[in-house]
């Protein structure tokens, strides 16, 4: 549903949310570990493609970061819409030769990617996330009561046990 419009997220809503956040974060988290596991060979690669050795760091960061931030719903926006750029950058820059059927297939697939960062931009990571979670207004109203409750029922207890205890003797 559309919080927009003033409804509340269905629980099909949120399923969905998460597994299209599990899915568009899968393979930037995924990319990111084998840019770290083979750090040389994707600096070399990226070298002669006449990228320097920092923008790797920030790519593995940015893949990272903003795709863990994705899969767990925290920042997603944020991350969504840095992923969506990125993805936006790596097709105009890497992959428009499109006379290479491979190449245009990759700009296809970049851009795809992009747009449904956008879409998770615009929408929010739903409520099976950890944003959603940490937004929780805390009641203190219920909270004191449970408090006191608690108290009470320890208090009748203790109460109990102690005129137990005259009784016996």
């Amino acid at each position: 549903m559309d919080k927009a419009a003033g409804m509340q997220n269905t629980t099909l809503d949120n399923v969905v949310l998460l597994a299209s956040r599990l899915l568009l974060a899968a393979i930037f988290v995924h990319e990111g570990v084998f840019l770290v596991a083979n750090f040389a060979a994707a600096s070399t690669g990226m070298a002669e493609a006449g990228v320097p050795a920092p923008a790797l760091v920030a790519t593995i960061a940015l893949q990272l970061g903003a795709g863990i931030a994705i899969a767990v719903g925290w920042h997603a926006r944020s991350g969504a819409a840095a992923l969506g750029l990125f993805c936006l950058a790596t097709a105009i820059l890497f992959h428009a030769d499109f006379a290479d059927r491979d190449e245009l297939l990759q700009f296809e697939k970049d851009l795809a990617i992009a747009g449904g960062m956008f879409v998770l931009m615009v929408r929010g990571a739903g409520d099976y996330s950890v944003g959603a979670y940490t937004r929780q207004k805390i009641k203190y109203h219920d909270i004191w009561q449970r408090v006191v409750r608690a108290f009470e029922r320890g208090g009748n207890v203790r109460d109990e046990a102690a005129e137990s205890k005259k009784k016996a003797h």
